[in-house]
Formats: C-alpha cells, structure tokens, sequence
C-alpha cells in the first residue's frame, strides 16, 4: 500500500538512499587497500632485491660485494600520475650505484604519455585532467597532474605519433588505390593519403601540411610515399579532389602508370557554387543521375547535355562541368561491382576521417603553427585508424588490379588506354 503524496519512484529509492553512500565507501576503501597494498609490495620486493646484492641487514659479511645506501626520493607511475615512493638504493664497494631489477622495469615503463594523449583524444582538458582521474589515499604524495605538466607530455605524445605515421614503410603493402584529399584548420591545410590494399584494407600513408592548390605541397607528400616505398613501377588508382595541382603533381610523378578519378562529390560542389541558389538541388540531381547510370557513353552524354545547358547563363558552371570530366568516370569504365564504384569514385573515405579529427580538435581555440596542426592530426587519424574495416565491395578488388595490370601491359606494349583500362 503507497503512503499518501508519495509517488512510486520515491518508495522504491527510499530505501537505497542509505545504501549509495555505502557502496561507495566500501569502493573507495577497496581502492585506497590495493593502492596501499601496492606500494608496500613495491617496497618489500626492492627492499628483497637490495638483500641479494648486499647480504642481510646487519649482517658481517667478508665478502660482501655492495653496501646499502639509504634511501632516495624517488617516483612511480600509478593512474595516469607520478605516485612518491622511496626507492632503497646500493652501492658497490667502489661507489657506482646498482640498479635494482625491479626499479630499472617499472621505471622503464612509462605510459604517462599515453595516458595524456588518451584522456585529450577523449575530450578532457588538460585543465581537468586531474580530476578525470581515480582519487588515491591522503597519505601518497602526487605529482605530474598539472595542466603545464600534463599539456608538456602530450605535445611529446603527440610527436612521437606524427613521427610514427612518417616513418612507416610502405613497400610491403599490396596496394592498388590511393585517395588524397585536404582538411582545413584555420589558415592551414593538411593534406593526407590514404591507401587500400588488395584485401579492402584502409592504410593510413601520409599526410603534410599544404594545400591541394599547391603543387609544390602536393609533390612533396608524393616524393615522401615513395621514398617510403609506394611502389611507381605498376599502375595505381588515383582518388582525388578537383584540384589540378593535384592531378597535375601525381602524373607529373607516375607519368602513364596511372589511373585517376576525379571525386564526383567535390566535382558536384564545385558546379553548384557557381549556380544561384535556386537551382543547386536540380542540377545536383542531374548529376547524381549521369553518375548513375552505370554506362559511360551515356553518363557522358548526359553530362555534356547538362553542360550545354547551362552553357549560355551560367558559363562558369558549365566550364567547371567540363573540366576534368572524363576523369570523373574513369571507374565507371573498369566495370566494377556498383558498391565498389561508389567508393572509388569519391574522396568520403578521407571526409569520414577528417570528421574525427574535427571532433579531436574542436576544443583548440587558437592554431600555434602548422607543426601543432600536424600533431593534432596525426594523433587523431591513427586513432580513427584502429576502427578502419574494410572497404564496401573489397570481393571485387580483384578486378581493379586485373584492370591496373591490364594497362601495365598495354603500357609496355607502348600503348597509352587510361580510356580504355578496362
């Protein structure tokens, strides 16, 4: 029977309200026992250790090979901070210190670092990181948690990631497409490859700090690929914005032995920016209808009707509608499976990506350099990475690199079909 003025939610947690401070009690006395519990495992096994090297305490001992030397203020890495601990210490008979085994491994291993670039990638301020972190007992003394201390080692964490991702090797990846597309910070713009392999896989390659618009920039970020081992002797698919810097710099460097597509979406932007308003919404669905087809004589007569179209009103629509057209159905022309032409035909991959960087990055108020920018970047793209799956129709990749090694050998034939790949 429910006592007058009282509603069913408020029995029902009357009961528990004595209860929730107790659980956590017993949690935080849990949690203070194991930590003090370590750290006194901590002490006996060093203190152990120092007893091997330098005999029983108040032992006399002819030959004994060290001598105890008190102890030094010392720290330990305990929950993503530096935890006091005093560390006992020996010395041989000549003076030098000793290493104690323990010590030497659980110093060596230090994920502060980690924990830093892990809390921020995960949206804590390193104004806040203190308190993202389980509380230890009064009686240990911390350090390691201020915002300097903490802002110092993601900047080092961060470095080693963009150091990571430019030094990786590139050769033994079976790679048959590479997509390269910009995202903007502020002023800047990084430029990022991405590679997919025969199994459907996406491979983080390289990124650099420039614009797509700069062939110089562009270059640069191919020399760097290659230098790493993206092979230039076998045709790859090329996947690129509407920049012709771009294009111009990846052929430039693959000279014949190379495919490229033109990205559909950012061709269907770039034409639409310059129609009013009005008729965007048509004119993209027209396109989006070519595209659609499935057959490239009529995709392309389609589009040339468009063009003309738009021709005598809208002159700059049409020209963009031109430029680099062919390119825009060059995997249409390889007869790929529709789910695998819908991915190669556009840079999404890459927009997927840079979506993650922007959630990482949204909290940066001010861009101290392109330096910071790539750190930034390249700390967020290899944790968008761990979540890559394979591409949507991978079955078919097969035929893309029959495709690739079909014009290889047109190529040494001394014949140029980029038209005719398939």
């Amino acid at each position: 029977m429910r006592k007058r003025g009282r509603s069913r939610v408020e029995e029902q947690t009357a009961g528990k309200q004595w209860y929730l401070p107790l659980k956590q009690f017993f949690h935080e006395a849990l949690w203070d026992t194991v930590v003090v519990s370590g750290f006194e495992f901590a002490r006996e096994q060093l203190e152990a250790e120092r007893a091997v090297l330098c005999g029983p305490r108040y032992a006399h001992l002819a030959e004994r090979a060290a001598m105890r030397a008190g102890h030094a203020k010392s720290s330990l890495t305990l929950g993503g901070r530096r935890a006091e601990i005093d560390r006992p210490r020996a010395r041989s008979k000549d003076g030098h210190e000793l290493a104690l085994p323990s010590w030497e491994d659980w110093s060596a291993r230090d994920p502060l670092q980690r924990r830093a670039v892990e809390q921020m990638i995960l949206g804590v301020s390193s104004r806040r990181y203190a308190r993202s972190l389980e509380a230890l007992p009064e009686e240990i003394a911390v350090s390691g948690i201020s915002k300097s201390a903490v802002s110092k080692r993601f900047v080092v964490g961060t470095q080693k990631n963009l150091a990571e991702l430019m030094r990786r090797k590139l050769g033994g990846l079976k790679l048959v497409a590479v997509m390269i597309d910009g995202v903007h910070f502020a002023d800047h713009v990084v430029l990022v490859a991405i590679g997919i392999d025969l199994s459907g896989k996406k491979h983080l390659l390289g990124l650099i700090e420039g614009a797509t618009e700069n062939a110089a920039a562009c270059k640069a970020l191919l020399a760097d690929l290659i230098e790493r081992g993206l092979p230039t002797g076998r045709t790859l698919l090329f996947v690129i914005d509407g920049a012709k810097a771009l294009r111009k710099a990846v052929t430039d460097t693959f000279g014949a032995r190379v495919l490229i597509q033109r990205c559909r979406q950012h061709k269907k932007r770039n034409v639409t920016d310059a129609l009013p308003e009005r008729m965007r919404a048509q004119v993209n669905s027209a396109m989006s209808q070519a595209y659609a087809s499935g057959d490239v004589k009529r995709a392309r007569q389609l589009l040339e009707n468009l063009a003309r179209s738009l021709e005598r009103n809208h002159p700059s629509a049409a020209a963009a509608l031109r430029e680099g057209l062919d390119e825009t159905l060059t995997v249409m022309r390889l007869d790929l499976p529709e789910s695998l032409e819908r991915v190669l035909s556009s840079t999404n991959l890459i927009e997927n990506l840079f979506s993650r960087v922007r959630e990482v990055a949204r909290r940066v108020r001010h861009w101290q350099g392109g330096t910071m920018i790539l750190r930034w970047s390249a700390t967020a793209m290899l944790e968008a990475e761990r979540n890559f799956r394979k591409v949507v129709g991978y079955r078919a990749l097969s035929k893309l690199d029959a495709a690739l090694r079909a014009h290889d050998a047109a190529i040494d034939r001394g014949v140029d079909n980029r038209k005719q790949a398939a």
